[in-house]
Formats: structure tokens, sequence, C-alpha cells
């Protein structure tokens, strides 16, 4: 591991369009950190942001990563430069910032997971979901028995495509890898997150608008042990008609999360008199179940709990051979300020992403979404897509993992 820089840790982005600078922003007052270069083919628009941040100008990851000083690469690039930016950053041993997907096939995925376990350099890929702090709650219920085992993951995306013209590269798979790879890697890695699994096959369809490319793909996962991801992107709508929902279903229990950076949930939930009442416990523990490091708080986070007791019978319950006493029923609430709040939950999942890859970088440990967490989610994807193509249900196959598994 790199040793930790006396002066902290030097940042180079590489790519700065508009999602470069917004990661500028998120991440430029993380204590220890400090621009030290911007670089894009484009000079005039590398030398634009880093005026704003002090930096020196670069028209390569090359020229920036021989800057003395630069411990750090932030990839904001298009998806398809992903991979090489990676690879000769983490050859000079330094630590990679990296937009999701970690690369837009599964066999660069695999050579940026060979080269971060032989690079001093570690990875973190930008797969925010998993610094939510609604989803870090989910997974801490589950931890606790609040929440039994997941069995159904089902997200449903009502995406946008009102600034993606006909020749933007998000429509071109050779760029972008196409819709699973450049947007669905979210969420098959959030799934896997929440299961504690990645999937052993994948079922694919992909729809095509008349005379035009493919805009909508649904992606049928199964994970280990019967549980089942259905995974829906369709990027037809007018900003203000877009919509998402993931409803997950722990038997016993059921959370709806809205939006795609989420900031609304509700866990509807039957249980026992023990159960209710450590579900009533939530609100005053609020802080620390939604806290993720790097990520603060606004400070109107709400999580409100109501128990509505002997609704149900006091005789046993049962589903998919659990049976219970489970008589009260549960309603809670998980609100970090709605629909409103959004922009500020994902530039500080952001910035709780690069506060991992730096606490990791400095003290040891491996970042919440490193790069075996990036291979995976491009190993489900490029199936997901493979299977559109043939029709067939294809296997997940995760290179470093092919002979041990892939729970995680």
């Amino acid at each position: 591991m790199n040793a930790v820089p006396e002066a902290g840790f030097g940042l180079a982005l590489i790519g700065c369009g508009g999602f470069g600078a917004y990661v500028l922003e998120a991440v430029r007052d993380i204590p220890g950190l400090r621009v030290v270069a911007c670089a894009d083919a484009d000079r005039d628009r590398a030398a634009a942001l880093a005026a704003r941040h002090g930096a020196t100008v670069c028209t390569s990851v090359e020229e920036a990563i021989a800057l003395p000083g630069v411990d750090v690469v932030a990839l904001a690039t298009p998806p398809a430069a992903h991979a090489e930016g990676a690879l000769t950053a983490l050859r000079a041993g330094k630590h990679v910032f990296c937009e999701k997907p970690v690369a837009v096939t599964l066999e660069d995925a695999a050579r940026v997971k060979e080269e971060a376990d032989r690079s001093s350099g570690l990875v973190v890929v930008d797969h925010v979901l998993r610094y939510n702090p609604i989803l870090r709650l989910l997974q801490r219920l589950g931890a606790e028995g609040l929440l039994d085992p997941l069995r159904r993951f089902a997200f449903e995306n009502d995406a946008s495509d009102e600034d993606l013209g006909p020749d933007h590269w998000f429509w071109d798979p050779a760029r972008s890898g196409g819709i699973h790879i450049e947007h669905g890697v979210h969420f098959f890695d959030a799934a896997s997150a929440l299961m504690g699994s990645d999937p052993v096959e994948v079922q694919g369809t992909a729809v095509r608008r008349d005379g035009g490319p493919v805009d909508i793909v649904v992606a049928t996962a199964t994970h280990p042990g019967g549980a089942v991801a259905t995974h829906t992107h369709s990027f037809t709508h007018a900003h203000r008609a877009e919509r998402q929902l993931m409803r997950l279903d722990h038997g016993f229990a059921e959370a709806r999360v809205t939006g795609w950076i989420p900031t609304f949930a509700t866990v509807t939930a039957w249980t026992d008199e023990a159960g209710a009442a450590r579900w009533e416990g939530l609100p005053e523990r609020a802080g620390d179940l939604l806290a993720v490091p790097g990520l603060r708080p606004h400070g109107q986070e709400r999580i409100t709990v109501s128990v509505t007791r002997d609704v149900g019978s006091d005789s046993p319950a049962s589903g998919r051979g659990v049976r219970r006493v489970v008589p009260h029923r549960v309603d809670c609430v998980i609100d970090l300020g709605g629909e409103a709040r959004k922009p500020h939950i994902y530039g500080e999942s952001v910035r709780a992403a690069m506060t991992d890859l730096l606490h990791c970088a400095a003290l040891g440990g491996t970042p919440v979404a490193d790069a075996r967490a990036g291979l995976a989610a491009v190993a489900v994807a490029e199936a997901a897509t493979r299977s559109a193509q043939t029709g067939r249900t294809l296997p997940v196959v995760i290179p470093s993992l092919a002979a041990g598994g892939g729970s995680r």
C-alpha cells in the first residue's frame, strides 16, 4: 500500500465535462484532499475547470500522473475510456476513483481487477447506491434481524432521454456498453449488496424503438438460495415524467424505495411484540442508522415508525416455509427530504465514496465499492446484454471467482 502523503492526497481529474466538474465540487473540501490537475483532450475545457480549482492543466492521464503530488486519479471520461485510464493509473501506483462502469466489457473489467490486485493503488468505482443512507439502513436492519433475507429485488426505472439526441454516445454500445452496462451496473451492484450474493444466471430482453436504438431493457437475475432480481430500464421519458421504484420483498416485510438516488422509503412489516418494540426504537437511533462515513447529513433526515397492534390474528402465519406469530403491523417511513434533497444526497454519496477510498488508502482495508464490485456488476450486465441478443438464459461468470463461488 502507498504511504500516506505528508501533505494529504493530491487529486488529478481526467475528463472535465459536466460530470467531472460535479465530482470536483462534491469532493473538493474533503480534509486532506487537494486538486492538483485537471486533464481533458479538450485543453480549453480542462483550463476552464482548472482555473476554478487552482490546478494544473493537462491533456491526458499520462501527463497528469507524471506531475509531482498526484496520488489519486478520478476518471470522469466516457465509459469506453475507463479501463485504460484505470490501468494506466494503477500501473503508476496511483489510487483510482472511477465513474461507473469500471469498463464496458467483461474482459477489460477483469484486467482492471487483476491490475488492482497487483498495484499498490486502490480502486473505488462510483457505485453511489453503496453509499446511500437508505440502502445502508436496510442493510443494517437485515443484520439486526428486523428484516429477513431478501427474496425479491425489483427495480423499475422510467428515465429521461430528453437530452440524449440520436448522435449521443449513450446510444453507441462501443462507447457506452449499452444500457445494462452504462446505467444498469448501479442496480446490479445494489441488488448484490442487498442480497449478499452475486447472481448465478440472467435472462435479458431488449426493445428497440422504431427505426432507432435499444431504449428499453429488462434483466431477470437468479441469485443463490431461490432469490431473484428484476431490473427494468426505459430511457423514453421527459425529465418531468421520470420515476423510479425499488421494491424489496423480505417475506414478512416489504420496502419501497423511490428515486434512482433514493431519498424516501417506506417499510411495512408484520411482527410480534418484541419486534414491535425494536421497530419503535428506530427513530431515536436515526442518526446512527443513516450514517455513512464521509456523507454529511443536512439535518432534516427522519425515521418515523407507527405500530398497529393486534390488527392480525394471533395464530401462526406462514410463507415459503417460514411460520411465525406476527399479529402487529409496522409502518416505517425513512425520509431524507424527498426529491428536493436528491442533489444533496447524490453529491454527498460521491463524497462518501471518495472518503472511503482515501480512508482505506491511509489506514488499510477494502473499499465498499472496490474493483471486484465493479467487475461483478459488469459481468452481470454483459451477460444480460448477450442474453437479450441470443434469447437464451446465460450464466453469470465472474472471471476471478470462476473457481471459487460468487457470494459476497
